[in-house]
């Protein structure tokens, strides 16, 4: 009798908890998009939103990235931005956020990013997650269509936003774009005009990242030569007359608070790099001259004041390039250059900021 019972409940059981999560997981197919939903874990009454940004460099997500991002949108929908592949976010989000409804957009048109649901979905967020990929299609959809103003809007009203090695790319007021593929450093430095290094500006707007241009896999893929082509090319082309980089390494990311204040975590390093003058050559068809950009290293618990621009731990030093050749020089570890000079540090200092100010001109 016993056994009856349990041939008859296990395949009950089982249907039930089917039934369940075909429930709780929904997939809409539009025009131009597909929608994966899941529901929360463990729903409860959202709270507001804290605004917040995720650098992440790629190749492994960062569980304190995760958390960061899971307790700064206060619980409601955390929605997912993607312009190819499935929902594959949804089941780590869902696991690591249980108070957050999950939902996944894969907008693979123009059409798709002006869609009334897709804006809706965006509209209600209570947190953004832009997954990685090719950037370019980000830019070719997104750009003056609802998803784009959606974003800002979303930004501007505190909801906290994040993004992995494609969706860093995008958050920063300059972008590599990437419309003709990637570009490597030694084809970006012997020629800065290349038409692989393809610019654009404002493509969101994340005022916290005013200035500044991101990258991605950065040590792993030799960025930095790419990187101070792209600085190089803000400043030449009058964009701006001091732009800032931040590169970051493969399972690590930079934890930004709506102050400006971030730290780093993960496992390898981030780079936060300054340029404040013009370079010496930056024209089409010559390899690139650039002295004298300031760049500091930091790895996981040091902390980087973006408003300031000031560093506490990690190290510091100067890039340069000669003729598309890089090489670097060691900086003052613990000492902020200001206008008025090194301040070097005081015996029995626990920590001090490595700044570096503009230089007069």
């Amino acid at each position: 009798m016993i056994g009856q019972l349990r041939r008859i409940a296990i395949p009950f059981v089982a249907t039930l908890l089917t039934q369940a999560l075909s429930c709780a997981a929904q997939t809409i197919n539009g025009s131009g998009y597909t929608a994966y939903s899941v529901a929360a874990k463990d729903p409860a009454p959202p709270n507001a939103p804290t605004f917040g940004v995720v650098l992440l460099g790629g190749h492994g997500d960062v569980d304190e990235a995760t958390a960061f991002l899971c307790k700064h949108s206060g619980g409601g929908e955390l929605v997912v931005l993607r312009a190819s592949g499935a929902d594959d976010y949804n089941s780590e989000f869902h696991s690591a956020c249980p108070g957050n409804s999950i939902v996944t957009l894969v907008i693979t048109s123009r059409e798709g990013a002006n869609d009334p649901f897709v804006a809706e979905k965006i509209r209600n967020a209570h947190a953004i997650f832009i997954a990685g990929g090719d950037q370019s299609n980000y830019v070719k959809y997104w750009t003056g269509n609802a998803v784009q103003k959606e974003i800002d809007a979303a930004v501007a009203r505190g909801v906290p936003i994040g993004g992995i090695s494609a969706g860093l790319a995008v958050q920063g007021e300059f972008v590599f774009d990437s419309m003709l593929d990637t570009v490597k450093s030694p084809k970006a430095l012997a020629n800065p005009y290349d038409p692989h290094v393809t610019l654009t500006r404002d493509f969101l707007s994340i005022p916290v990242l005013k200035g500044i241009i991101t990258d991605s896999h950065f040590s792993q893929r030799q960025r930095m030569g790419r990187s101070l082509v792209f600085l190089a090319r803000i400043v030449q082309d009058g964009w701006t007359q001091q732009a800032h980089g931040i590169g970051v390494d493969e399972t690590t990311a930079v934890l930004v608070e709506a102050d400006g204040h971030s730290r780093v975590v993960g496992k390898n390093s981030a780079y936060f790099m300054t340029l404040d003058h013009r370079p010496e050559v930056c024209v089409d068809g010559k390899p690139l001259t650039l002295r004298d950009v300031k760049v500091w290293k930091l790895s996981a618990g040091d902390t980087f004041d973006l408003r300031t621009w000031a560093a506490t731990g990690g190290s510091s030093f100067e890039a340069n390039v000669v003729d598309g050749k890089t090489t670097t020089s060691a900086g003052p570890p613990a000492a902020a250059r200001t206008r008025s000079g090194p301040l070097l540090p005081r015996r029995g200092d626990a920590a001090i900021p490595v700044r570096w100010s503009p230089r007069l001109r």
